[in-house]
């Protein structure tokens, strides 16, 4: 693991339960956190269905864009489980169709059990990739180049991204500082767009917030550079003193 300034990744969400509906995906926050904690900016997120040609397009494009591509599903043992054909086809490699270390662990997890073809399914990795291990059922993710893939399942995914974020390359750690403001998000977007201009190397968003005591808008301010923060911060909280609208520091998850 190496630091760098800036690292960005994307996450690829594959899936056509989650593009219907029937599903709702739980790993964005997660792996968004996750990567966040270590320096690593998670620029893009992106869903598609379960379809080869599909994943390799989306796969092939964003891992020329990004320092990182993460993916969730399509890596179990039914036949819409076309993740690692998928793969495979984005990188031009042939498939080791089972995997002895992938098939090793499977049955360290379910001793005296016989793996039949569905479960030995997921044991297909493509040729070069290096295993991302899975504690809880065996069956593994990978990495190859700079394409991580991962299941779908969230209690198997975060495992493998206790794993994973210990193999890339990091960056500069986002701080951040969330400002409450008693006032409409119409009221104080000029005023905003004013301090960005005037602070391009720290992001301000802001976020509207309606609660049963009233309504206002959160400010966040982010930065790899704590005093850059600090500076806007200060002056955003003169601005609004001189306008006479109340605020107070809020949690920076706010």
């Amino acid at each position: 693991m190496t630091k760098h300034d800036t690292i960005t990744a994307a996450l690829l969400v594959i899936g056509e339960e989650i593009l219907s509906g029937r599903t709702q995906d739980e790993n964005i926050s997660y792996i968004a956190g996750s990567l966040d904690r270590i320096g690593v900016v998670l620029s893009e997120v992106r869903i598609v269905p379960d379809g080869i040609a599909e994943i390799a397009g989306a796969v092939n494009s964003l891992r020329q864009q990004f320092d990182y591509v993460l993916t969730t599903g399509g890596i179990g043992p039914t036949h819409d489980d076309v993740t690692t054909d998928a793969i495979a086809t984005a990188f031009d490699t042939p498939i080791i169709e089972e995997h002895p270390h992938a098939l090793q662990a499977m049955r360290e997890c379910f001793p005296g059990e016989e793996l039949g073809p569905s479960l030995r399914r997921m044991a297909r990795v493509p040729e070069g990739a290096e295993l991302v291990p899975n504690p809880i059922s065996g069956a593994p993710g990978y990495m190859i180049g700079n394409v991580v893939v991962m299941a779908g399942v969230p209690q198997i995914m975060r495992t493998m991204m206790k794993s994973v974020v210990r193999r890339l390359d990091t960056g500069k750690r986002i701080a951040s500082r969330s400002i409450r403001v008693d006032a409409i998000e119409g009221d104080v977007a000029l005023a905003l767009a004013g301090l960005q201009a005037e602070h391009p190397d720290v992001k301000i968003g802001s976020y509207p917030y309606f609660e049963p005591s009233g309504y206002g808008t959160y400010v966040v301010l982010r930065s790899t550079d704590a005093d850059l923060i600090e500076n806007a911060a200060e002056a955003l909280c003169s601005l609004l003193d001189n306008h006479g609208t109340p605020y107070a520091e809020a949690d920076a998850g706010s």
